[in-house]
């Protein structure tokens, strides 16, 4: 009875492998359908990824690398160069150089936080700004021209305070220069000699002077800034990381 029933299961096993390749057969074809209907969607999907996947490494190795501020072409203590603009005590131990733009809206921001930092650090910081008018932005010139104008007259960082005050209306003026001469005597400069000075090729050389030192030193945006002739990195233009920065130039220089 036993091989009987042994027998008789033989066929009923047969039949049961035989359904479940049936079924995988037929779940493989369901599949590969399915793959060719999307397949072309993959494919775009991929190569989308890709691109962008690329794009970014592209991106990263395009990103300008910043040169340090050679020691021979630093800010010296007691400098008497014109075209040098600076703030707070002339002999501190760190110096925080910005290469800023009158109609940039975050130079407008860093501005206000340069003030916070003097008044911080006291003695032991000063700060120097360079001017770098960027191509895009269209009164930025002449803004710059007007500082160095004011400068003439030694109000230069007057001038400076207030063009950023006021950067959302001049920015926006289809006549600057009306607004400029304004500025000019609000802080009690001769206007006309104002008016004289902001078209006079000195102060375009002065202008010209701070963009070509920010070229040769591969600087494309603004606000850039350094301290103690080392460029501040992207990731560190913060009010903690321009803290930490400042912080770690004054331990070096103790060490010194």
């Amino acid at each position: 009875m036993n091989q009987n029933l042994a027998e008789n299961s033989l066929p009923a096993n047969d039949a049961a492998a035989d359904l479940t390749i049936y079924s995988l057969r037929g779940s493989f074809s369901l599949f590969c359908h399915s793959m060719k209907r999307y397949l072309p969607f993959v494919i775009v999907a991929g190569v989308a990824l890709a691109a962008v996947g690329s794009g970014a490494m592209l991106y990263r190795a395009k990103r300008p690398q910043l040169n340090a501020i050679p020691a021979s072409n630093s800010v010296a203590g007691n400098s008497n160069t014109e075209s040098v603009h600076i703030r707070g005590n002339p002999d501190a131990p760190v110096t925080l150089e910005e290469f800023g733009d009158f109609q940039c809206p975050p130079c407008s921001i860093f501005a206000a936080f340069g003030e916070e930092l003097l008044k911080e650090y006291d003695s032991r910081l000063r700060i120097v700004f360079r001017n770098f008018p960027l191509a895009a932005h269209e009164h930025a010139r002449e803004a710059a021209l007007a500082a160095e104008a004011a400068g003439f007259q030694g109000k230069f960082w007057e001038m400076h305070d207030v063009l950023y005050r006021e950067q959302a209306t001049w920015s926006k003026a289809s006549n600057v220069r009306e607004l400029f001469e304004s500025y000019a005597g609000t802080i009690g400069l001769n206007l006309d000699q104002f008016k004289t000075d902001i078209d006079s090729e000195k102060a375009k050389e002065r202008v010209d002077s701070d963009h070509a030192r920010g070229e040769s030193l591969g600087i494309t945006m603004t606000p850039t800034l350094y301290i103690n002739n080392q460029p501040v990195e992207g990731r560190d233009k913060s009010p903690e990381g321009v803290r930490a920065a400042i912080n770690a130039a004054l331990v070096g220089k103790s060490q010194t």
